[in-house]
């Protein structure tokens, strides 16, 4: 590929002519003048190559992306669906001969755009990007941790000093800088973990920014080879990454203060000792799979939903103090519940099989909750006019925002809290600040659910769901009038949509499209006032629990 400020037009360097390339032919991988851009479009061999402009074309410019065949120097044209591997024309007869299904590399790559294996690159990279994102953060917590631990350290030695005598002054300045050494080479270990992190997060950007480019502008030839060749290199850090991760440990500095130091005994010969106490980090590095062969398949969107059935796993009531009313429900990342108790302050934690793990008290009567991150989470207070956001494993509120409504509702998305207003949808981040509102196409909006790139809600005066994208563009609206005030939905991995009422008792599930919909349980199924339904995508489980905290959970088929 050519580089510079100019780029010199392929055709007319071919006939000793220089003159400045307008446009770049990704097929051909040269530039083209007006002129020849004109032939080029004309001719019946050319005419259905993409054919993009310079400032496009600067995106990929130093995309690495081979077209040759590693092992014999020949251009990449063919590939066997058998071994899914691509093929130059010389590994065909050699290794291949026998493979009855050897077919045109063109004929395979013509839906690379829309193939599983690019959306799994995709989502890998972004995925990865958040665990390290997170991982960083974890580390850099955990080295606070230390700092302040030091500091209990030194304040228990120094008070511990002031009650003994001159004489021990010696060895109180042996320990603190036995203190001090211990602290500094726990947090050099934090950050050589940090500075790997560091260097991970920076090649996962931009490979993310070169995977968008390289979608967008690239030869489909282009986008399949890069597909796969970006996946050996994900792969390749996600174990690197794991490894260096999987080695970690979290220090805690704590001191021993010797017995005989309390009857000032010129036998003692030092302060105290420092303990440094390992234990495994237990950092969450998620990941999904990314070896999807590249066979002409396009990302998995059902036509249909009347093939999904569920089986039930598990029911369990929650242990009840008062009367229950549970109105919000979620998964933590450890795979436990967390629920809203409306009728009391307090969250109540279980396990999925049943297992009350603990009660958790909180500033005020809670209402709706939703996951923001690996450690974070937020909870609203209906009439407070507050919401929360905690640490999902010590509860600690990290901030509290003031509204100026009563806010039910709430869901996040990309570090956007949207936050229900009646019929208005109010998107703010996670410091309050207000960023924009969505008038919603209802009376009144009963719950919400954002999923990547659309909002689901639901509305409680007409029984409608409705789809809309980010910026509130409405893509589509659904009545069904077996829906009985529709009080909580929840989506699954296609968009489709699971819908409890309230007053109808069922569960509906609605097309990703919103043109069809099917009725999954009713009131002789066990559905009595359903206040929750939550999807979980890794396990393909879904949940449902009902006023009176009744839970049950199903595995979707």
């Amino acid at each position: 590929m050519a580089s510079g400020k100019h780029i010199p037009c392929g055709p007319c360097r071919f006939d000793d002519v220089t003159k400045d390339a307008g446009r770049w032919c990704t097929n051909c991988e040269e530039g083209l003048c007006e002129d020849c851009e004109n032939v080029h479009r004309k001719s019946k061999t050319s005419r259905n190559h993409q054919v993009i402009s310079l400032e496009d074309y600067r995106k990929i410019e130093n995309v690495s992306i081979s077209q040759v065949c590693e092992h014999h120097g020949e251009n990449l044209e063919w590939f066997c669906k058998t071994h899914d591997e691509v093929l130059c024309v010389v590994c065909v007869p050699s290794k291949h001969k026998s493979c009855s299904d050897v077919i045109p590399i063109t004929v395979n790559s013509a839906n690379s755009r829309q193939s599983t294996a690019l959306f799994d690159l995709e989502e890998t990279i972004g995925r990865t990007l958040r665990n390290v994102k997170q991982c960083i953060k974890n580390r850099e917590s955990a080295t606070k941790e230390i700092e302040k631990q030091e500091i209990v350290v030194k304040t228990m030695v120094l008070e511990t000093r002031m009650k003994i005598n001159s004489h021990l002054d010696r060895l109180q300045e042996k320990l603190l800088n036995e203190l001090g050494l211990t602290s500094h080479t726990c947090k050099s270990k934090y950050m050589k973990i940090l500075q790997k992190l560091e260097s991970t997060k920076e090649m996962l950007i931009k490979l993310k920014e070169e995977t968008l480019h390289m979608k967008q502008f690239s030869s489909d030839i282009q986008v399949f080879l890069g597909t796969r060749q970006f996946n050996k290199q994900i792969k390749s850090e996600i174990k690197s990454t794991k490894s260096e991760l999987g080695s970690t440990k979290d220090y805690e500095l704590k001191v021993a203060i010797h017995s005989i130091i309390e009857k000032l005994s010129n036998e003692v010969e030092e302060f105290g000792q420092i303990k440094v106490s390992e234990c495994a980090s237990m950092l969450d590095f998620k990941e999904q799979k990314i070896d999807q062969a590249q066979i002409g398949i396009t990302i998995p969107t059902p036509s249909n939903i009347s093939d999904i059935k569920l089986q039930v796993i598990k029911t369990f009531q929650i242990e009840k103090t008062n009367d229950m009313n549970i109105y919000g429900c979620i998964i933590l990342p450890n795979g436990h519940l967390l629920m809203t108790h409306k009728q009391e302050n307090q969250l109540k934690e279980y396990s999925d099989t049943g297992e009350h793990i603990r009660d958790i008290l909180v500033s005020g009567k809670p209402y709706d909750i939703a996951v923001i991150d690996l450690n974070r989470i937020v909870v609203t207070y209906g009439d407070a006019l507050y919401l929360e956001i905690m640490n999902n494993n010590t509860f600690h509120i990290e901030n509290s925002i003031s509204l100026k409504n009563s806010c039910l509702e709430v869901s996040h998305e990309d570090g956007k809290l949207y936050v229900v207003y009646k019929n208005e949808i109010q998107v703010m981040d996670l410091s309050g600040r207000q960023l924009k509102k969505i008038k919603a196409a209802a009376k009144g909006v009963a719950c919400i659910k954002t999923s990547r790139d659309k909002i689901f809600y639901a509305d409680y005066n007409t029984n409608q769901i409705l789809c809309c994208r980010l910026n509130g563009e409405e893509l589509w609206k659904f009545k069904c009038d077996l829906i009985k005030f529709p009080h909580d939905i929840t989506v699954d991995s296609y968009h489709n949509v699971y819908v409890v009422g309230y007053i109808s008792n069922n569960l509906t599930i609605i097309q990703h499209d919103g043109k069809d919909s099917r009725t999954l349980l009713t009131e002789s199924d066990g559905q009595n006032r359903p206040t929750v339904v939550n999807f979980d995508t890794d396990k393909s489980t879904l949940h449902i629990c009902s006023e009176r905290g009744n839970v049950t959970l199903y595995k979707v088929v």
